[in-house]
C-alpha cells in the first residue's frame, strides 16, 4: 500500500485543537434523555462563532428550544463526486462531580491529557472536525470532493432531536453525500506479536449493533405490606431481570469481528475457537469491553422503578433495558426476551434504531487507512463493530455509508472502552495531536 506524501501542507496547529477540546468540555450538554438538561445551543453557538470567524457560513437548526444542530457545506475540486459527511455530536451524557477527581465540566488538563465530560465521547473528536475545517478554510485548501461537516444534537439519547430530526426534516443538508465518518473507530490497541515486541493496531469501525431501548413493565395486585401475597409486581419484575441476567446468548461472529479476531491472532500467535476467545481478548486492551459486546446480543438492565411507600405494595414495577442486537438478529432477541421475561411482564419499546454494516473496502477505507499509516508506518488496520450506536444510523437512512473514525493513537495502558460514560474520562493531548493529523491527510485525499 503506497502511503501519502508527507509534503502535504501542515496541519492545524496543534495548540488549537487542545483548546477547542477543553472549551467545549466547559459548555455543560448533558442529555438526560427527558429534555431537562440544558441542551446543545451554547456548544452550537460557539461552534458558529468557530466557523464564522474563518469566513464559513453554517446553518443552525433546532428540533425544539436549546436542542441545536449546526451544518456546514465545503465545496470540493471535483463536485461530480459522492460528497463525504463528517460528523460529531455536541451533547454528552450526564455526570456527577463528586464520583470524579476533577471537576467534569472545567477541561482540566493533567497528566498529559485533558479530562472532562466528553473527553472521548466526543468532544475530542469534534474539536479535531473543527480545527481541520478552521484550517481548511484558513489556507484556502480545497477538499477533492465537497465535505458536510455536521454537529448533532441529542445523540446520545438516539438521535431522535437531532440526526433524525435532520434525515427526516431537512435531508437536503446531505444532498449528494454518499459516506460518512464519526466516532469510535479509527483508535490504537498496543498487542503483543509473536516474535517479540509490540504492535499497534488501529480499529476501524464498519458496523454497528442495533439499539432496542426497552421498558420491562410488571402487573400484580396492590396491597398492604403486612399481606402475604404471590401476585407482587416488584418479584415478578426481579424474576424476568434474573431470567435475562443468566440467561447466555449465543455468539455470533460477524464478518468485521472475525477478521479483527483473525488479525489480532495472526499478530500476537494466540488461537482462538469460537466457543473461547478470551486469551485472545486480552491483547485487545482497552478496546475488549467493546469487542466482547459484539460477540452476541446483549441485554442491560440500567433503571429500576417500582413503589411509593414502605407499607404499600404497590400494582406496577419498572425496568429499563439497554438491548443491543447483531446486524439481522432483531427478530432473535424480541422472541428471546419475550421467553425470558415471563407472562407477567409486558415488553414496551421505547426506542428502537438498526444495525450497520458496510464493507473493510474501497477508497475511502484505503484513504483512512492510508492516513493512519503515514502517521504510524509500523501499525495495523483491522476492521472491528462497534457494540454501542452512532448518527450513522439515521444517515444510512439516506443511503449514506458511514464508518467509525476518531484517529486517535493511545498509550497501552488506557483503559479506553471503560473512558466512554465512564467516572474521570479523559484523552491524552498527544492524541489530539495525533488525530488532527490523520484527520487533515484524510479530508485532502479522500
Amino acid at each position: 500500500m503506497s502511503l501519502p506524501s508527507r509534503s502535504l501542507p501542515d496541519g492545524p496547529p496543534p495548540e488549537e485543537v487542545v483548546r477547542i477540546c477543553q472549551e467545549l468540555i466547559r459548555i455543560d450538554t448533558s442529555n438526560y434523555g427527558d429534555d431537562s438538561g440544558p441542551g446543545e445551543r451554547e456548544a452550537a453557538d460557539y461552534v458558529v462563532r468557530e466557523l464564522r470567524e474563518v469566513g464559513l457560513t453554517p446553518q443552525v437548526y433546532e428540533s425544539k428550544p436549546g436542542r441545536t444542530t449546526v451544518a456546514v457545506r465545503i465545496p470540493g475540486a471535483d463536485r461530480s463526486r459522492g460528497a463525504l459527511c463528517v460528523h460529531g455530536h455536541l451533547d454528552v451524557v450526564p455526570a456527577n462531580a463528586e464520583d470524579w477527581s476533577v471537576p467534569p465540566f472545567e477541561g482540566v488538563e493533567r497528566d498529559e491529557c485533558i479530562w472532562g465530560r466528553g473527553a472521548v465521547d466526543m468532544k475530542d473528536m469534534d474539536a479535531m472536525i473543527l480545527a481541520c475545517v478552521r484550517h481548511l478554510a484558513r489556507t484556502g485548501t480545497v477538499p477533492p470532493r465537497d465535505l458536510v461537516i455536521v454537529f448533532f444534537a441529542d445523540e446520545e439519547a438516539g438521535g431522535r432531536l437531532g440526526s433524525h430530526y435532520l434525515v427526516e426534516n431537512h435531508p437536503e443538508v446531505f444532498e449528494g453525500v454518499t459516506e460518512a465518518i464519526s466516532e469510535v473507530g479509527g483508535y490504537s490497541v498496543t498487542v503483543p506479536r509473536a516474535e517479540g515486541g509490540t504492535r499497534r493496531a488501529y480499529l476501524l469501525q464498519t458496523a454497528e449493533k442495533g439499539i432496542a431501548w426497552l421498558h420491562l413493565r410488571a402487573s400484580g395486585r396492590a396491597g398492604h405490606g403486612s399481606v402475604p401475597t404471590k401476585d407482587n409486581a416488584i418479584v415478578h419484575l426481579a424474576e424476568a431481570i434474573a431470567r435475562i441476567n443468566a440467561y447466555e446468548w449465543p455468539r455470533e461472529y460477524l464478518a468485521s469481528v472475525r477478521e479483527l479476531l483473525d488479525s489480532i491472532s495472526e499478530t500476537t500467535g494466540t488461537p482462538y475457537t469460537d466457543d473461547d476467545a478470551e486469551d485472545l481478548l486480552q491483547h485487545l486492551g482497552g478496546a475488549q469491553g467493546f469487542v466482547r459486546g459484539t460477540l452476541q446480543n446483549t441485554a442491560n438492565v440500567t433503571m429500576l422503578q417500582a413503589g411509593y411507600k414502605h407499607n404499600v405494595i404497590p400494582q406496577e414495577a419498572v425496568a429499563a433495558v439497554d438491548c443491543r442486537y447483531l446486524p439481522g438478529h432483531e427478530e432473535d432477541l424480541m422472541q428471546t426476551l419475550k421467553e425470558l421475561v415471563g407472562p407477567n411482564v409486558a415488553i414496551e419499546m421505547e426506542h428502537r434504531d438498526i444495525a450497520l454494516e458496510a464493507p473493510f473496502s474501497g477508497d475511502l477505507v484505503e484513504a483512512m487507512t492510508e492516513a493512519l499509516l503515514a502517521e504510524d508506518p509500523e501499525a495495523q488496520v483491522v476492521p472491528y463493530c462497534l457494540s454501542g450506536g452512532t448518527d450513522n444510523k439515521a444517515l444510512s437512512l439516506l443511503g449514506i455509508t458511514g464508518y467509525g473514525f476518531a484517529p486517535l493513537r493511545l498509550p497501552a495502558e488506557l483503559d479506553f472502552a471503560g473512558m466512554f460514560h465512564g467516572i474521570d474520562e479523559r484523552v491524552p493531548v498527544d492524541a489530539l495531536h495525533f488525530g488532527s493529523r490523520v484527520l487533515w491527510r484524510l479530508l485532502q485525499t479522500c
